[in-house]
């Protein structure tokens, strides 16, 4: 991730282990058209106000986090946004892991040279663990005797609240340099231990090894699949049916856990469409949004990965692009995410009408053709289904002559 080394590293959730690139930044794009972009940088000196009141409503978020979800799900209900929860992946409970305790008793017995710490959740985790399976003094001593390396500022945090001194951090907050601080110092002959979070980062781990390093490896926490697979497929539903506006990603498991389940259920290119075209995925940060970025969907990001970060790059992405409002022959028309007020009325417009609608207010008062109506409604294979769905926009709004024909050509919106 780029940064300097005073921001605070990520929660576990929020990055899987790689060095990702930073999406690439894209040209604004209404909640239905098939372009992505983030916000405008933050400077340390100027942070943008959150929006507050429900700035959300009339737009539908999915959630596919497990640990914190609460935190985005509040605070998108709390503006006024319907909310969608399953979780993609979810993490094991510690207690549970004899594993973690059987790799903390390999480490305690090697004596590793070098210690690498990539996340303070899941450091945290290996010592709670260690100390309820009577190993706590014994990993403390390990680890005093160790050269610690940490990933980020909050990892720092976590080896000094143990007691624990670290002997670098890596710039960027990326596992990939903090492998190259390890790697600079020279590893061949020597033992190094790597705190994993979420799973196995066999690229990184065999940089160590090819440099002649004998690795170790401890997982605090692992993905696994969901204990709610019905409730996942779902949202994988509603994704695909493109009845969400946004769905988020704190994790890079999440996104491959969304599409695994959707490819059990036969949905997998569906799901992946609509989040190319009518649905933006937000991921939290460039490690996130690698699995995206290899489906071919670009999505937005904040510039800072943090939770609240993100909150509020999918806050400004909905407001700024999903609110608009056009001056029509009739009076004024305004879209809020789904919902329509004209004339003192507001209605909510099922997703055909929508897109249907959001279509015509793109260029108020141009005549668009039927093909390239068709277009925007992905459902619609003949111009008989494109008539029924704007005789449904018609019916839907407070006012059916807000829609013109125009014989021959296609429809308008009546400015």
């Amino acid at each position: 991730m780029s940064g300097d080394a005073g921001r605070p590293e990520p929660a576990p959730e929020n990055e899987a282990q790689g060095g990702a690139t930073t999406p690439r930044r894209t040209h604004p794009r209404t909640a239905w058209s098939t372009e992505l972009n983030g916000p405008e940088p933050e400077s340390a000196d100027a942070v943008r106000p959150e929006a507050t009141g429900p700035v959300l409503t009339g737009f539908r978020i999915a959630v596919t986090s497990d640990r914190r979800s609460s935190d985005l799900i509040d605070a998108f209900a709390r503006r006024g946004a319907e909310v969608l929860h399953a979780p993609a992946v979810r993490i094991a409970p510690v207690e549970e892991d004899e594993i973690l305790i059987g790799d903390t008793r390999a480490v305690i017995e090697c004596r590793p040279d070098v210690v690498v710490v990539t996340t303070a959740y899941g450091f945290r985790r290996w010592i709670e663990a260690a100390d309820a399976a009577g190993l706590g003094e014994e990993l403390s001593r390990t680890l005093d005797d160790a050269r610690i390396i940490v990933r980020g500022p909050k990892a720092r945090g976590a080896v000094r609240a143990a007691g624990h001194d670290d002997d670098g951090i890596a710039h960027d907050e990326r596992t990939a340099s903090t492998i190259g601080l390890v790697l600079d110092a020279g590893v061949r002959g020597k033992r190094v231990a790597v705190q994993l979070h979420g799973h196995e980062d066999v690229e990184q781990l065999e940089r160590l090894r090819t440099a002649g390093a004998s690795v170790l490896t401890v997982a605090p926490y692992r993905w696994v699949r969901p204990t709610d697979e019905s409730r996942l497929g779902r949202l994988v539903a509603a994704v695909a049916a493109r009845e969400v506006d946004v769905v988020t990603f704190t994790s890079a498991p999440a996104v491959d856990g969304l599409v695994s389940a959707a490819a059990q259920l036969g949905m997998d290119g569906v799901l992946v469409d609509a989040l190319r075209c009518g649905v933006t995925a937000a991921a939290v940060g460039p490690v996130t949004a690698a699995p995206l970025l290899d489906l071919g969907i670009t999505p937005i990001v904040p510039d800072r990965f943090r939770m609240g970060a993100l909150i509020r790059t999918v806050i400004e992405h909905l407001t700024v692009n999903g609110v608009e409002q056009v001056q029509t022959a009739l009076g004024p028309l305004v879209v809020h995410g789904r919902r329509v007020t004209f004339g003192g009325q507001t209605v909510t417009l099922a997703r055909g009408p929508r897109a249907m609608l959001a279509a015509l207010m793109s260029e108020p008062g141009a005549v668009l053709s039927r093909e390239r109506l068709l277009d925007e409604l992905p459902d619609a294979e003949n111009e008989h289904a494109l008539d029924m769905a704007v005789s449904r926009l018609r019916s839907a709004l407070p006012d059916r002559h807000l829609v013109q024909t125009v014989v021959r050509r296609g429809y308008r919106l009546n400015v």
